[in-house]
């Protein structure tokens, strides 16, 4: 009998843009959407897709979260577009500034 994987974090819909490097200095840094986001993992729009197991930094362009992350899938979901999988490792920081701060730069 197969085991189930299932998350064990929660899920919380987030529209946060980021920023994606590749370990591979030859791989250009890409810019993408969350969709949604946990304490663990994090699913990214894009435009340019990446391979499962491909280790990326990715960064939060208006919070301050900071993460090593491993590619967990990569789906194309439109012409263009893709959906990528990725699991957090060593995250520090959080996907969005507190309102009141969000207001003070602003």
């Amino acid at each position: 009998m197969a085991s189930e994987t299932r998350r064990t974090a929660k899920r919380t819909p987030v529209q946060e843009a980021v920023d994606l490097s590749a370990s591979d200095v030859h791989t250009a840094a890409q810019q993408g959407m969350t969709e949604n986001v946990s304490a663990k993992g994090a699913r990214v729009l894009t435009s340019q897709p990446l391979q499962p197991n491909d280790r990326v930094t990715i960064r939060s362009l208006l919070g301050s979260l900071r993460s090593r992350a491993r590619v967990v899938y990569c789906q194309p979901i439109a012409k263009g577009l893709f959906a990528i999988g990725l699991e957090l490792f060593v995250s520090v920081g959080e996907w969005t500034l507190p309102e009141t701060q969000r207001r003070s730069t602003a």
